[in-house]
């Protein structure tokens, strides 16, 4: 279940994040299905989850460990479990560099889950 977006903008790329309440690994299968399909044009559909000991990052074709680790670092952060958190992200033209894109993707997790908890 959608429980909050997102939307950030950084040297013209475009990161926009889901948080998703989600009890088993088809949920996640299934909402990840319906955003490539939502966002036929995005570059990367980068993300992390936790369910109960369950858990998986992905980067999606970013450089390693600078999407799906700072969304999960959140995750923990935050004390969430059951959840996914996905950001969607339309390349701007503009590299970022490791350091731009962990901020970014960071960033974007963290104000999702900030709007999520009120």
């Amino acid at each position: 279940m959608l429980r909050n977006t997102y939307t950030l903008e950084v040297k013209k790329s475009k990161f926009i994040a889901y948080c998703y309440e989600v009890e088993n690994t088809d949920e996640v299968k299934n909402i990840l299905d319906n955003l490539k399909k939502e966002h036929k044009k995005a570059r990367h559909f980068s993300y992390a989850y936790k369910i109960d000991n369950l858990v998986k990052k992905s980067d999606d074709k970013e450089p390693k460990n600078t999407a799906g680790l700072p969304i999960y670092n959140v995750i923990i952060k935050n004390d969430l479990n059951k959840i996914l958190i996905v950001v969607v992200r339309y390349f701007g033209g503009i590299k970022l560099g490791v350091g731009g894109l962990f901020r970014a993707y960071s960033n974007c997790a963290s104000l999702v889950v900030k709007d999520y908890q009120k």
